[in-house]
């Protein structure tokens, strides 16, 4: 098992930044592929960015790309999603995600998720 504990969300002005942490704790070597998801109410689940644990290759969503950086710090098992330039579409619900599989972008990919973070961007 692996365990996902996300924290750093909050509220934030149009034009803000945030940065989301997702510390992983267990058996964090079976994990290939670490992922942020977001689900806004009433949408259904989105990718953000995801990013391979041992390789570093990353991969961001085109609504977020150039804005959102996702990152890793290996000695402290954490992922960072840093977000710039927030926009009001950007409120949701945002989930951590880790998994022993390739395939950056599918929820299929991911077996483990945190307990999601509430960012939310008034205009």
């Amino acid at each position: 098992q692996v365990q996902l504990v996300e924290s750093g969300g909050g509220l934030v002005q149009a034009g803000g930044s945030l940065r989301l942490s997702c510390a992983a704790s267990g058996r964090t070597f079976s994990v290939t592929t670490m992922g942020w998801f977001r689900q806004a109410p009433g949408k259904e689940r989105e990718f953000v960015a995801a990013m391979y644990w041992n390789g570093g290759a990353t991969y961001t969503a085109d609504s977020v790309k150039g804005r959102f950086t996702i990152s890793r710090d290996n000695a402290k098992n954490t992922v960072y999603l840093q977000m710039n330039s927030l926009k009001p579409e950007d409120t949701a619900v945002y989930y951590c995600a880790a998994g022993p599989r390739v395939g950056m972008t599918t929820p299929l990919t991911y077996d483990y998720w945190g307990q999601g973070a509430q960012v939310t961007v008034s205009s």
